[in-house]
Parts: C-alpha cells; structure tokens; sequence
C-alpha cells in the first residue's frame, strides 16, 4: 500500500525536514502520481517567491509609531 501524500509532506520534504526512508517513498510517489507533483510544483514555486517578497513597513507606518510612541511618553533607549 502506497502512503498518500500531503501537502505538509510535500513541505517537509522541500524543507529537508523528513526522514530518509520516507523522502525515498515521496519520489517514488511524485514520479508515479502526476497530481502530487503538480502540488509539489506548485508549493515549490510559491516559496520561490516567498523568499523573493522584501518585507518593510511604509514611511505612514514608520511615522505613525513615531508619533504614537512621542505621544505616550516613550522614551528613546
């Protein structure tokens, strides 16, 4: 009998994150089952551009906590 796969598994995989016997079982798997590697394909391009994303807060947000924090009496450490 054949595991099914999940996405997780599908994660845990990408991430290096699974043990090898079962990474062995999930590339049989993704060779044999068309639909798990289009999900795996999927996965592996969304964290591609998760990784590519730049995370910063705008100037409005910057200058809103400024104030927010004058305002309160917070002081500069």
């Amino acid at each position: 009998m054949i595991k099914p796969f999940t996405p997780n598994d599908l994660i845990r995989y990408i991430y290096q994150e699974m043990p090898e016997v079962e990474q062995e079982l999930l590339m049989q798997a993704l060779h044999s089952d068309q639909h798990l590697m289009q999900e795996y394909l999927e996965l592996l391009s969304a964290i591609e551009s998760l990784d590519q994303i730049q995370l910063q807060p705008s100037d409005q947000v910057v200058k809103a906590i400024k104030s927010k924090a004058k305002s309160t009496g917070l002081q500069k450490v």
